[in-house]
């Protein structure tokens, strides 16, 4: 795949997937994850890239303070955004109201933990939008999606996705109580969401148990 993606991605993909794709996820998660930041809210995105997605969800609540956090600093980006180690979320015990994740999580070796580190920075909620992988055929379209969507930006692709019953015990085990889990998310325009849509995708909302 990554041989013919080396010939493929920079033409012919890379436009099909800006034209069909990306545009419209920015929007989609944009109204869909900014519904759920309270106003006023100081917000650290996590995994931030250029800090586009991030820069949309916080002028969907107003009053909203944003700022990311990524291991690797693009030239240029729509957000401050600070390098990290891809381990400790470099804030204090309940030092930010809300901390977002959008297409983070499975590009780690450990998603555990960093939802561990969300729960020790945030007050008010850590937002998540990932994916699910239940059976081979899950994983083998997410991995395409993938590799289309973040190879030629040079994001490590570690294929690390999981079933909801792996990411219910991930919460639970960092002491975050799931407020909502949607799954109908509308990313792809039809015939798209018939393949790439399905329930492979969600976004939670997520509260720190007192």
């Amino acid at each position: 795949m990554e041989d013919w993606g080396r010939v493929m991605t920079p033409s012919l993909l890379r436009r099909a997937h800006k034209n069909a794709v990306f545009d419209r996820r920015v929007r989609v998660l944009a109204d869909q994850l900014g519904a759920l930041v309270p106003p006023k809210s100081r917000l650290v995105d996590v995994g931030t890239g250029d800090g586009q997605i991030a820069l949309q969800i916080a002028q969907r609540a107003p009053g909203v303070e944003i700022e990311g956090i990524d291991i690797m600093l693009r030239p240029k980006t729509h957000i401050p955004v600070t390098e990290f180690d891809g381990d400790t979320i470099p804030f204090g015990d309940k030092s930010v109201d809300v901390v977002t994740f959008v297409d983070v999580l499975h590009h780690t070796d450990d998603p555990q933990n960093l939802i561990k580190e969300a729960s020790r920075v945030a007050r008010k909620a850590i937002l998540v939008k990932d994916h699910l992988s239940e059976n081979a055929f899950d994983h083998m379209t997410l991995r395409l999606m993938d590799w289309v969507g973040n190879a030629p930006h040079g994001v490590v692709l570690p294929y690390n996705y999981a079933s909801k019953a792996s990411w219910m015990s991930w919460f639970e085990a960092a002491r975050l109580e799931v407020e909502r889990f949607e799954t109908s998310i509308p990313l792809y325009p039809f015939p798209f969401n018939m393949v790439f849509g399905r329930k492979l995708h969600f976004v939670a909302r997520l509260t720190p148990m007192a």
